[in-house]
């Protein structure tokens, strides 16, 4: 029986997330992804398929990678693009990762620049 590699699993966990987990227009979904040089942020309406905002931390302006500065960087940079478009509340999908870390460092910085969830 071979074994699942640690993507495969993180997958498989995404998925049952996603279950429960859907962006509304009223209430949007922001989905986290996180590689080994980056991490990206979307505010997704699933409703209509549709990317709302988005940032990264491998954007032009972006100083940082994705080490835990970047994610702060991009959390914040998140929420303020949502803020702009009237969007103030939002679901977190932490994308299948646990919730430590950059993940956890991105979500603090979009609540502390004002995005409910």
């Amino acid at each position: 029986m071979a074994r699942d590699s640690k993507n495969d699993i993180r997958l498989r966990i995404h998925t049952r997330i996603r279950r429960r987990v859907k962006g509304t227009p009223e209430r949007p979904r922001l989905a986290v992804f996180r590689s080994v040089k980056h991490i990206y942020a979307q505010v997704i309406d699933d409703r209509e398929g549709k990317t709302l905002v988005a940032a990264s931390s491998n954007e032009k302006n972006a100083a940082n990678g994705g080490n835990l500065a970047g994610a702060k960087a991009v959390g914040q940079a998140v929420a303020e693009r949502a803020k702009d478009k009237g969007i103030k509340a939002v679901v977190f999908d932490r994308g299948g990762y646990l919730y430590h870390g950059r993940v956890k460092a991105l979500a603090d910085a979009a609540r502390a620049a004002g995005l409910e969830f």
